[in-house]
């Protein structure tokens, strides 16, 4: 009984100390994105989908990334968690984002975004909403979350706000 308490304090005090650049995850490209390398730039979070009837803010997406590309890292995370909307391999994701969209921006491997198989980055970032008080963007395709440059969670947005809206760029001016 002792072991379990101290092991289940040693996880509690991991996860209050926790920050998004002790993650790093597998990238579309085989290569690996390393969150500690975005350290003073805002990072938006964004969970995808290829045949959604919002993938057309892909090209709002990148057009932000371009646009705010000196303080701004945008992430994307391919998800089939709604639907069935993204049912492709890692290759076909990234075939379709560069030839529909120009996406140049970051995309990580297919991951879970909700449900027991839940990426851990995905329950992080779901915890530090719920800690601040904002809502959990992750209800359908293309919810965002929006870290300043220090690495904490400021704003959630809908899947249905717009990359380029008002409610995004003014964090970012």
């Amino acid at each position: 009984m002792k072991t379990i308490i101290i092991t289940l304090f040693s996880l509690l005090m991991t996860m209050s100390e926790a920050s998004i650049y002790q993650f790093s995850v597998p990238a579309l490209d085989g290569n690996t994105i390393d969150f500690s390398a975005f350290k003073g730039k805002k990072i938006l979070i964004v969970n995808t989908a290829s045949k959604c009837g919002l993938t057309p803010q892909y090209e709002g997406l990148e057009q932000l990334y371009t646009q705010y590309k000196n303080k701004l890292v945008i992430v994307g995370f391919p998800a089939n968690n709604f639907m069935g909307q993204e049912p492709g391999s890692n290759e076909e994701i990234s075939a379709f984002c560069k030839k529909n969209y120009g996406v140049s921006f970051p995309m990580a491997a297919k991951i879970s975004v909700k449900g027991n198989d839940t990426h851990p980055l995905y329950k992080f970032l779901k915890e530090q909403a719920k800690a601040k008080k904002l809502d959990d963007p992750v209800s359908w395709n293309f919810g965002k979350f929006l870290l300043d440059e220090k690495g904490e969670l400021i704003a959630t947005f809908s899947p249905r706000t717009t990359p380029l809206s008002e409610e995004i760029t003014s964090w970012l001016k």
